[in-house]
């Protein structure tokens, strides 16, 4: 009772979220329709749905007002980011291969090349910035810099074009026979985009509207899934009316990496499928890159800039530090493995796919095994951390 309790929480949280986030693609497809193809993906679309990621972190930070809560931020950015650059685009291709819209995909060169290096380098400066046994305001704010400045460049690089906003219509189905009905319906089952603009056709003023419910629905959302997590990670918690309850006992940051990151993913997960089976692959993918280079720079550069302005720096402790260090340096190998997965051939199709699951199952397992303390991961987690000093030591 004690664990099962807080999944079949996180998982309420994740089918929310998920329903939410049809909502939320619909408002990002409207108001980003101006955009060029890619651009949109890596910076409206990123944003967006990388809200949860935000919201979680920021949550995590300022519920637990400890080291614990940054490395809770930590777990779900980083292993969010590592869930956007595996799964996602592996669930594109999949889905564009399984539903016969095409046999593989092909994504811009030009595109993979832009966000892919600009994520990892991004996630060198995310090695070498969130280092040493302090954290002050100014850490928070050059991760916030570093995202500033990829979005100003992406913007300045983008070609316009405009788009006939006529055909945005919001798809019809009645939940039970009249328009009113069915909205009302639509609002408890969370169906935003029913609820909101019923069957009429989508206009600005409700792209907003929709736009700020999806957002609400994630932050409250976020806010019970990080409630979640704590309990699942703590030795013993307690419930109003049900008493103590026993958790894992395990660091709140192993939680937070696999359940809060998945969780999180959703939007981005849903948002590039989309994309997908309409044939934009630029945006498919480069949503998933540009809402990593999100994650690691303002999801949780933003709530450790606004924390430490309020409450001053943050002391690390030695296993925090290390247990980050881990993370981040996993975080960066696997980006340039699914880097090379992506340029290696001018298509995308079954065989990259299954790679990149595959490497996620393998990250999945060793979460799994650094918190149960298996000596094979023990050994990993070791050459990790040698690589984390050589870099800083340059």
């Amino acid at each position: 009772m004690g664990v099962i309790l807080p999944v079949i929480i996180v998982i309420i949280c994740c089918l929310i979220i998920w329903r939410a986030s049809d909502g939320f693609s619909t408002a990002t497809e409207f108001l980003g329709r101006n955009l060029s193809e890619g651009v949109r993906g890596a910076t409206l679309n990123a944003i967006g749905s990388s809200l949860p990621e935000l919201f979680t972190s920021f949550f995590f930070l300022f519920y637990l007002k400890n080291v614990d809560g940054f490395s809770g931020g930590i777990g779900t950015t980083a292993g969010s980011a590592i869930f956007n650059g595996m799964i996602i685009p592996a669930f594109s291709i999949l889905v564009v291969i399984l539903t016969g819209v095409s046999k593989k995909i092909k994504v811009t060169r030009k595109v993979l090349l832009r966000d892919g290096f600009s994520l990892i380098l991004a996630e060198l400066f995310f090695i070498i910035i969130i280092s040493g046994t302090t954290l002050h305001w100014w850490h928070g704010f050059i991760l916030m810099l570093i995202y500033v400045i990829y979005v100003s460049y992406m913007f300045k690089s983008m070609k316009p074009k405009t788009i006939d906003s006529g055909h945005y219509h919001i798809a019809e189905v009645s939940y039970n026979g009249s328009e009113d009905k069915s909205r009302f319906w639509a609002f408890l089952s969370f169906d935003l985009a029913h609820a909101v603009v019923g069957f009429r056709r989508i206009t600005p003023s409700l792209a907003w509207v929709l736009l700020f419910a999806s957002i609400a629905v994630f932050a409250a959302s976020c806010h019970l899934l990080v409630l979640a997590c704590d309990w699942i990670g703590s030795d013993e918690y307690h419930l109003p009316f049900i008493g103590k309850l026993n958790g894992l006992d395990i660091p709140i940051m192993f939680i937070a990496v696999i359940l809060a990151s998945a969780a999180t993913s959703v939007p981005d997960t849903i948002i590039s499928m989309n994309d997908a089976r309409k044939g934009n692959y630029d945006d498919a993918i480069s949503n998933a890159l540009g809402s990593n280079i999100f994650d690691i720079c303002f999801a949780l550069g933003f709530p450790l800039f606004l924390y430490t302005l309020l409450y001053g720096p943050i002391q690390m402790n030695q296993e925090t530090i290390q247990q980050s260090s881990e993370l981040r340096m996993l975080l960066l190998i696997l980006t340039v493995l699914a880097f090379t997965v992506y340029v290696a051939r001018t298509s995308i199709g079954f065989i990259q796919a299954y790679v990149l699951l595959g490497l996620y199952i393998a990250f999945t397992l060793y979460v799994i095994g650094r918190g149960a303390d298996h000596p094979a991961a023990a050994q990993i987690a070791d050459f990790l951390g040698t690589i984390v000093q050589y870099l800083n030591i340059l």
